[in-house]
C-alpha cells in the first residue's frame, strides 16, 4: 500500500467520528412522555408480550433487522491472524456494506477466543439479540466445525461469508463463463488452486450447480491432492483425485476447462494457462494479487474469460454482490437457517441479472460507456441497485419452498416494493407509468438522435417497448455514434430532415405553420426556412399527426425551443401561460415541484398559472394535490416582491378555484410540517393534510431547490415535465442521463396516451 494511500485510509477511519457505523434511534425521544415508552416504565409491557409470546420479539425489537457480524480475527482479509482487536475496522466495514446495500443493521462483536468450543458458546449465549449472523474472517480449518454446529444448534440464519460468499459469486460468474464459452457444466473440467475455507464451499457449491466430482482436480501448497496422500483432513480428503499421473499444478492445467485460484499471487503462469483447453475461464481470486497479473493473463491467449477480487479489472468476483440480499431474503421470511436451496437461488439471481440491460447509474458509477453481457462482463458491478430486488427475493422464495421459512411472503409486488424504499429506489409510480405505456406504445420524436444519452434512452425506450423512437438528424452521423456506443438502430426511424427527399413534408409543414401564425407575422419563407431546425420540424410531425410526443433539450437552449412549442404547438385553451415540474421520489414520499424550467420571472397572473397546472397535472399522475405556495415569509408577514406576488395569486385561486387544496405564501418548513403550520397558523386552507406539491416563487428557486435535493442524494427525479401545452412537447437538458430521458419518455407517452383519449371523448 502507497504512503498516500495509508494516510487516507488512516484519515478516513478516524476523522469526524471515530470508525464507520453508528447507532440512531427509530423513535421520537424529545418529550419525558417519548422517554418513558422507550424505557421505564412502558418498556416493560413490550418485555411481557415477548415473555409469552418469543416471536413477538421482531414485532417490538430490532431483532428482526439485526445481524451480527462476528468475528475472533484468526483471519483477515490478506493479513492473517490479527487479532479480535485489530480485526474491529473490516467488521465495522462489513456492517457499513451491509446497511447501504441491503438497509440492514448490523453490530459488530469481536470475541477474543481461538477455541472453538468456547467461541461457539459465546455466540450461542448473544444469539437472542440478533436475526441473523454473519461469521467473518476465521481461520481454516476450525470455520467448518463452527459454522457447521452453529447450524445446527440455532434457529436463525448463520452464514461464513468467506466460505459462501465467494461460492456463491464466483458461481454465478462461472455459470454465464460457461455459457459465453458454449461449454457444457457437467463436461467441464476444473482444477482448483488453494484447499481453504473458501476453496472447499467454491467446490462443493460448483458440483451443485453440475460439476462433476470425477472432474475436479484440487492443489494445495504441497501440490495435487491425491487419494494415496497420508494424513489427509477430512476437509481435503473429500476432494482428493484418484489419478496418479498428475503431481504439480502444471501437470494439473493441461486440458483443463476452468481454474480457480484462492490461494497466493504469481502462482500461474502464461504457459499453464495455454495448456488449457480451448475457450478456457479462469478465476484468479487472490488478494491484493491474483494467481496471474490481469495483463499476463489476457496476453497468454485470446479466447480467455479472466475474473478476479480486484476492482480496478473486469469481472470482479466480489462477496458484496451477495451476503447483504442473501440475509435480506433470509430475515424477511424468517428463515431459521442459510440452506443449500438458498445459496443456489442467489447464484442463478445473479447470473440472470448480469444479463439484463444495465442502468446508467451503473455504467456512470464505473465511467464504462456500456455494459452487455459478454466475456467482460460475467457478473454484475457491486453498485448495481438492481441486486436487492434480483437476490433478494430469490433467497426468500427459496427458504419457503425448502421449508425454513417461519414468515413465509403472500404479496411479492408489495414486498418488491418495499425493497425499493429501503434503498430509496421508490418508483412505484414510474413503474406504474410504464407498464401502462407498453399497453399503448407511441411515436416518439428524439430531436437529438445525435446526442449519446438520448440515442442510448431511445433504444431502451424501444426495447422496453415504451415507444416507437423516431430519430432526427443525419442518418450517417447516427449510425456512427450508434456503432461507437453499441446502441442497436433495429427497428428505428431516422429522418434526416434536411435531406431533399424531405423537401414535401418540409412545405407541406411551412404552409401549416404559415396559416397557424400568418397574423402574428410568419411568411411561408419564414416557415420554410424554420423546417430545417430539428425543434421546429420534430414539432410539427406532432402538430401535423404524424408522432405522439417529441423529446428535446440536449442541446437545445430552452428560451429559444420554449418560444418554438409556443409558435408550433400553442398553450391550452383556458391559460396565458405553461410551465414545468420535477417528480422528487425521497424517503419520505413522493413531491411535485413547479415551476422548474419555464417562466423566470412569474407575474402573480404566471403563479395562477402554474398552480393550476401543477394542480391538474399532479391529477394525472393519479394522486390528490395539497398544494403550498412557498416563499421566506408566512401569510403576509412581507408585502414586497414575491410574498406579495404569492399572497395576491392564493387570494384568486381562493376565490375562482375554491376546490383547490392551496395555500401560501408559506415558509418551506411551514409547508412541509403540518403540525408546526396547524399550530402557528390554524387558519391556513390545508389544516391537518401533508403537502405534495410545492410551487415556487420563480425558476431560480424551484430549479436550485430540486437540484440541491439531488445531489445530496436526498431524491431521484423524473422530469422535468412540460405542463400547459396542448401536446406532448418534453424538455430535458445537457446533464439528464439516459435514465432521465427514458423516464421523461414514459411520461411523454403516457401524456400521449391520455390526450388521445381525450379527444376521442370530445368527438
Amino acid at each position: 500500500m502507497s504512503n498516500e494511500l495509508k494516510e487516507d485510509a488512516l484519515k478516513y477511519h478516524s476523522e469526524g467520528k471515530a470508525g464507520k457505523i453508528e447507532v440512531i434511534p427509530t423513535k421520537p425521544y424529545s418529550t419525558q412522555r417519548d422517554l418513558s415508552l422507550a424505557y421505564t416504565p412502558g418498556v416493560a409491557e413490550p418485555c411481557l408480550e415477548i415473555e409469552k409470546n418469543p416471536d413477538t420479539a421482531y414485532e417490538y425489537t430490532a431483532k428482526g433487522n439485526l445481524v451480527a457480524v462476528i468475528s475472533n480475527g484468526t483471519a483477515v482479509l490478506g493479513l492473517g491472524d490479527i487479532g479480535a482487536l485489530a480485526g474491529k475496522p473490516v467488521m465495522e466495514g462489513k456492517g457499513l456494506l451491509f446497511k447501504i446495500f441491503a438497509g440492514i443493521d448490523v453490530f459488530d462483536i469481536e470475541v477474543n477466543e481461538k477455541d472453538p468450543d468456547k467461541f461457539i458458546e459465546a455466540v450461542k449465549a448473544i444469539s437472542p439479540t440478533f436475526g441473523g449472523i454473519n461469521l467473518e474472517d476465521i481461520k481454516a480449518p476450525e470455520c467448518f466445525e463452527i459454522e457447521t454446529r452453529l447450524k445446527e444448534e440455532l434457529n436463525i440464519p448463520v452464514m461464513h461469508d468467506d466460505q459462501h460468499g465467494t461460492a456463491i459469486i464466483s458461481g454465478a460468474g462461472l455459470l454465464n463463463a460457461l455459457e459465453i464459452q458454449g461449454k457444457k457444466i457437467e463436461e467441464a473440467k476444473l482444477v482448483v488452486n488453494g484447499a481453504g475455507a473458501a476453496a472447499i464451499s467454491c467446490t462443493k457449491l460448483y458440483m451443485g450447480l453440475g460439476i462433476r466430482r470425477e472432474n475436479i482436480v484440487m492443489v494445495d501448497s504441497k501440490g495435487v491432492i491425491r487419494s494415496d496422500r497420508p494424513n489427509l483432513p477430512p476437509s481435503k480428503q473429500q476432494f482428493a483425485t484418484d489419478r496418479t499421473d498428475i503431481h504439480t499444478l502444471e501437470e494439473a492445467m493441461r486440458g483443463a476447462d476452468i481454474f480457480l485460484g484462492l490461494s497466493v499471487a504469481d502462482v500461474l503462469t502464461p504457459e499453464m494457462v495455454q495448456s488449457m483447453n480451448e475457450r478456457p475461464i479462469v478465476f484468479a481470486l487472490a488478494n491484493p494479487n491474483p494467481e496471474i497479473a490481469y495483463d499476463k493473463a489476457m496476453a497468454s491467449r485470446d479466447d480467455l474469460i479472466f475474473a478476479t477480487g480486484r476492482s480496478d479489472y473486469p469481472n470482479q468476483i466480489n462477496n458484496v454482490l451477495g451476503f447483504p440480499y442473501i440475509f435480506r431474503g433470509a430475515l424477511d421470511v424468517r428463515a431459521t437457517t442459510i440452506n443449500e436451496e438458498m445459496k443456489r437461488a442467489a447464484t442463478y439471481a445473479i447470473a440472470q441479472l448480469t444479463k439484463e440491460p444495465v442502468p446508467d447509474v451503473v455504467n456512470s458509477a464505473y465511467g464504462i460507456k456500456r455494459l452487455t453481457f459478454g466475456p467482460q462482463y460475467i457478473i454484475p458491478k457491486a453498485l448495481d441497485p438492481r441486486l436487492l430486488t434480483a437476490v433478494a427475493p430469490a433467497v426468500a422464495r427459496a427458504a419457503m419452498e425448502s421449508g425454513v421459512a417461519q414468515h413465509p411472503i403472500t404479496d411479492w409486488d408489495a414486498y418488491n416494493d418495499r425493497l425499493k424504499k429501503l434503498m430509496g429506489y421508490d418508483n412505484k409510480m414510474l413503474r406504474e407509468f410504464t407498464e401502462m405505456a407498453r399497453k399503448e406504445p407511441k411515436r416518439v420524436v428524439f430531436a437529438e438522435a445525435n446526442h449519446a444519452n438520448m440515442l442510448k434512452a431511445a433504444e431502451t425506450a424501444m426495447r422496453d417497448g415504451i415507444c416507437h423512437p423516431i430519430l432526427l438528424g443525419n442518418d450517417e452521423l447516427i449510425g456512427k455514434l450508434a456503432a461507437s456506443i453499441g446502441v442497436d438502430l433495429t427497428g428505428m426511424q431516422i429522418i434526416n430532415l434536411r435531406h431533399p427527399d424531405e423537401e414535401d413534408r418540409r412545405c407541406r409543414y411551412a404552409h401549416m405553420l404559415t396559416e397557424k401564425r400568418q397574423r402574428e407575422g410568419m411568411t411561408y419563407p419564414e416557415a420554410h426556412e424554420k423546417m430545417f431546425d430539428r425543434n421546429y420540424f420534430g414539432m410539427m410531425m406532432v402538430e401535423a399527426g404524424e408522432a405522439d410526443a417529441f423529446i428535446t433539450g440536449t442541446y437545445s437552449k430552452y428560451a429559444e425551443t420554449i418560444q418554438i412549442a409556443k409558435d408550433v404547438i400553442g398553450i391550452r385553451p383556458g391559460y396565458k401561460h405553461f410551465g414545468a415540474m420535477h417528480i422528487l421520489n425521497t424517503k419520505r414520499g413522493t413531491y411535485f415541484i413547479a415551476d422548474t424550467l419555464i417562466n423566470r420571472k412569474p407575474t402573480t397572473d404566471t403563479l395562477v398559472d402554474i398552480a393550476r397546472l401543477a394542480y391538474d397535472s399532479v391529477r394525472f399522475f393519479a394522486q390528490d394535490p395539497v398544494i403550498a405556495m412557498v416563499s421566506y415569509s408566512n401569510f403576509g408577514s412581507d408585502n414586497l416582491g414575491s410574498p406579495q406576488r404569492i399572497h395576491e395569486a392564493i387570494e384568486i385561486l381562493h376565490e375562482q378555484y375554491p376546490e383547490m387544496l392551496i395555500d401560501g405564501e408559506m415558509q418551506m418548513n411551514f409547508a412541509l410540517n403540518n403540525k408546526l403550520r396547524d399550530k402557528t397558523y390554524p387558519f391556513n386552507k390545508l389544516k391537518g393534510r401533508e403537502v405534495n406539491t410545492i410551487v415556487f416563487p420563480n425558476l431560480s428557486s424551484a430549479n436550485s431547490a430540486y437540484k440541491l435535493m439531488l445531489e445530496m442524494g436526498v431524491a431521484e427525479s423524473i422530469g422535468p415535465i412540460q405542463m400547459g401545452l396542448n401536446k406532448p412537447i418534453h424538455f430535458t437538458d445537457i446533464a439528464s442521463s439516459t435514465r432521465d430521458i427514458v423516464n421523461l419518455t414514459t411520461v411523454a407517452v403516457l401524456d400521449a396516451i391520455v390526450q388521445e383519449r381525450q379527444n376521442k371523448n370530445k368527438q
